[in-house]
């Protein structure tokens, strides 16, 4: 094998047939050899025997005188193809080029081995082939409308003395390029182009021979995709010595310039926006119009949607007829064919919830010859506005106070009742919501404070002034009877004060058994006010023995009055402010006795273990409190006050503080002017026995005088 291995040159096994004032294309090229990858080559022409210089990739003076003008005018040249191959070019070939051809390459190698030029007979024939379309000589301009047939045909025939085969295409150009649809093969065979391969199959493009050797194309059911202008493009083909097809020449001529006018189509509703009263109907109808004749049938699509911008994926479907007249099933709603090109929507029983905007799509169908149906054209209508007007029952609202607080923690009752009720049957129901306003002192008004409103359903929501209360059970929303709501508030503060108002709603019952509010009516306000004056509180103490010693009851009372408080009651504290120098109470102050507004007596801070039954606080009638302290002794002194607390009853049974009220002192003072004297202890015998008869006597004496004992 090393031995036969050698550089081998290769031409195409000839002869090479080639037609009269085409172009000829001659490929070389070179393997298996030594040296640069980049290879020359040099060709050769004979006739007959000796062989004339052409052209060469590496000698420019290699052109022998009678191919100089032609490799000069680029009508013969070499176009390098690759290292290793070249490709022998000639333009519009005449019979004295007809002969042999040589490829020839200059040696590289190290050593001689292989073949350094190869040979091919190239043969030219007359041009036999002949293409042309209609007798007119340029091409016809056809209008057709969408959904007609295109008949072309054009003819092709070939006198080559060769046996050579047809290779007919038709082709369509609608921008800058042709385009294959259909083509009948030089081996016989039907060849659909890029795109076309459906239709083909479905028979709607057609390739036919017919007689006088024309080719017909058939395109049923053209759509806007088949406008242009179309050709013939005729190919003639050769086998060749090695048995491969080649193909020799190829001529084409321009048949006709098609154009499509689409499929007209106007759809709309035969009205514009539309009014309708709750529980009507609503009737619409969509008309269609179309320049189409022959046979289709249209498919009609009714949508809507709560926006006219909406898309029709965003739209609702509601019914459709498709093309064999067949309508989507709906219980209220029904779709009607009334004439061949109107379609009639009801809505039966409408409410609020079918307020919105309506329209129906239309598309054309027609019958291909494959018995399925093709869709040519599609148009939308313009959405048409329907609103619905709900049947608004018609009643008022009044808010009166049952109950109204004089004083705070007085209970506040207001109903809202509804009167005058029409047409409120067993669709419509009420709930009610409560407002609060609070006055200002100025012309400004605050934004009233939602209290609690109800659902459709009933269901009670508390707004955030009233929600810590009522759940506390101080605030309560109840309904009194079936036309008034009640608001109780049990005990009224002053931060109540204010204006009242409610709002009843109508809600109606939709087809779905949801409910929808309808209406709303507001009550006038109702004042919630009572004049407030400041609690006035006074105490007054009274001592009931002028003048005492130590030893004595000291006794005194207190007398209380009031104003602006309801119903009050008073607790009592007894306090004696003692001389600074009673270090018992470096403060002063002395909490001695307490008793409360429910008659509970407390002792405080009295500490004197040998008397604590020593003091006594009692109530004599609602307003007057008496204080006594037996056995008083010189560290009573000081000065004795009632601090008297009114309350006033609250919520929840509970006494609310309303006012704190200080007596006048009353001064305990023990006398110290009476008479000055002395007291001793005498024993005649100091000195006795155990079991001897003591004798002690007791001396008074003043200003060193004896008394008598």
């Amino acid at each position: 094998l090393a031995f036969c291995r050698g550089r081998v040159v290769r031409v195409p096994k000839g002869p090479l047939i080639r037609v009269l004032g085409t172009e000829v294309v001659i490929p070389c090229n070179v393997s298996d050899y030594d040296g640069p990858s980049e290879q020359n080559f040099d060709w050769e022409f004979s006739r007959e025997t000796d062989f004339v210089r052409i052209v060469s990739t590496w000698d420019s003076t290699f052109t022998s005188e009678e191919y100089q003008k032609r490799v000069s005018q680029g009508d013969i040249k070499l176009r390098r193809s690759s290292n290793d191959a070249v490709e022998l070019v000639i333009r519009n070939i005449q019979p004295a080029d007809q002969g042999r051809y040589k490829c020839s390459t200059p040696s590289t190698d190290a050593t001689v081995q292989g073949n350094y030029d190869a040979e091919v007979q190239v043969k030219v024939i007359s041009d036999g082939l002949s293409v042309s379309g209609s007798k007119a000589r340029s091409s016809m301009s056809l209008k057709l409308s969408e959904g007609d047939s295109i008949k072309l045909r054009c003819s092709a025939v070939t006198t080559s003395p060769e046996h050579t085969h047809l290779h007919v295409t038709w082709q369509i150009k609608s921008g800058s390029t042709w385009r294959d649809i259909l083509s009948l093969t030089h081996e016989g065979k039907f060849q659909p182009g890029p795109g076309y391969e459906e239709r083909y199959r479905n028979g709607d493009i057609r390739l036919d021979t017919g007689a006088n050797d024309t080719y017909r194309l058939s395109v049923s059911q053209a759509s806007s995709v088949d406008a242009g202008a179309y050709r013939c493009l005729v190919s003639e083909w050769v086998r060749g010595a090695d048995n491969s097809w080649q193909k020799i020449q190829e001529k084409s001529v321009e048949i006709a310039s098609v154009s499509i006018q689409r499929t007209g189509e106007y759809v709309a509703i035969s009205t514009s926006n539309v009014s309708v009263t709750e529980r009507d109907s609503l009737d619409l109808t969509c008309n269609i119009t179309t320049d189409r004749s022959g046979i289709f049938q249209a498919e009609v699509m009714w949508y809507f949607s709560v926006s006219p911008d909406d898309t029709l994926s965003d739209a609702q479907i509601l019914l459709s007829v498709d093309r064999d007249s067949v309508v989507s099933d709906s219980t209220l709603i029904s779709l009607s064919h009334i004439d061949r090109n109107s379609y009639r929507l009801l809505v039966r029983d409408v409410d609020v919830e079918d307020s919105g905007y309506y329209f129906c799509q239309a598309a054309i169908w027609v019958p291909l010859h494959n018995g399925s149906w093709h869709k040519v054209v599609e148009r939308t209508s313009a959405p048409v506005s329907v609103v619905v007007t709900a049947l608004e029952p018609d009643y008022e609202v009044f808010l009166n106070a049952s109950k109204t607080p004089k004083f705070s923690d007085d209970p506040t009752e207001l109903n809202c009742r509804i009167t005058n009720a029409q047409d409120t049957e067993a669709n419509v129901r009420f709930s009610v919501s409560w407002y609060y306003r609070k006055r200002l002192r100025s012309d400004d008004v605050m934004a009233e404070e939602l209290l609690a409103m109800m659902d459709a359903d009933w269901t009670l929501q508390l707004g955030d002034r009233s929600r810590e209360r009522a759940q506390n059970g101080e605030i309560i929303f109840f309904k009194k009877a079936v036309d008034t709501f009640s608001l109780r508030i049990q005990w009224t503060s002053e931060s109540d004060r204010g204006d009242y108002f409610c709002v009843i709603s109508a809600w109606s019952r939709h087809r779905n058994n949801s409910w929808v509010k309808s209406k709303d009516v507001i009550s006038a306000s109702v004042s919630i006010f009572w004049a407030t004056q400041d609690y006035t509180l006074t105490v007054e103490a009274v001592k009931l023995k002028p003048f005492f010693v130590a030893g004595h009851t000291f006794e005194m009372t207190c007398k209380v009055s009031s104003k602006n408080i309801k119903t009050p009651r008073y607790s009592v504290l007894i306090t004696a402010e003692k001389p600074l120098t009673d270090q018992s109470n470096p403060n002063g102050t002395t909490r001695i006795i307490s008793l409360n507004q429910d008659s509970v007596v407390r002792l405080e801070d009295w500490t004197d273990q040998t008397r604590v039954d020593g003091v006594v606080l009692e109530k004599v009638q609602e307003n007057e409190f008496r204080y006594r302290m037996y056995q008083t002794q010189i560290s009573d002194a000081g000065l004795y006050r009632c601090v008297v607390t009114a309350w006033s009853p609250g919520g929840g049974g509970m006494w609310r503080e309303a006012v704190n009220g200080l007596s006048n002192p009353i001064q305990i003072d023990f006398q110290t002017s009476g008479p000055v004297f002395n007291v001793s202890v005498h024993s005649d015998n100091p000195t006795i026995y155990q079991g001897e008869l003591a004798d002690l006597l007791c001396i008074v004496t003043t200003d060193g005088m004896a008394l008598e004992p």
